[in-house]
C-alpha cells in the first residue's frame, strides 16, 4: 500500500507517532491526552496534523494505516 500514492508521505514526529499508537488502540481523544499529558485540544490538532500528512480522513483510516505498518515492519524484521 505504501508504494500506490494512496497515502501522503511526510513521516509522523515522535509524538504523532504516540498518538496514533494510541488512538489504533482504540483510546478516546481524552484518553490519549491523559496518556500523554495534554489536553484533549492539543490531541484534536495532532490529530489534524496526522490526517493532513498521511493523507488519511478519519481514526478508522488512520488504525487501518497504522496496523499496515506495523505488519509490514513485522514481516520485514522475519525476513532479516
Amino acid at each position: 500500500m505504501s508504494g500506490d500514492g494512496r497515502y501522503g508521505t511526510r513521516a509522523p514526529s515522535g509524538r504523532e507517532q504516540q498518538v496514533i499508537e494510541l488512538v489504533a488502540q482504540g483510546l478516546k481523544n481524552r484518553e490519549v491526552a491523559d496518556a500523554i499529558g495534554t489536553t484533549e485540544h492539543v490531541v484534536k490538532n495532532y490529530l489534524r496534523t496526522i490526517y493532513d500528512k498521511l493523507g488519511l480522513w478519519n481514526r478508522v483510516e488512520l488504525a487501518l494505516w497504522y496496523e499496515a505498518r506495523k505488519n509490514e515492519q513485522t514481516l520485514h524484521a522475519g525476513c532479516a
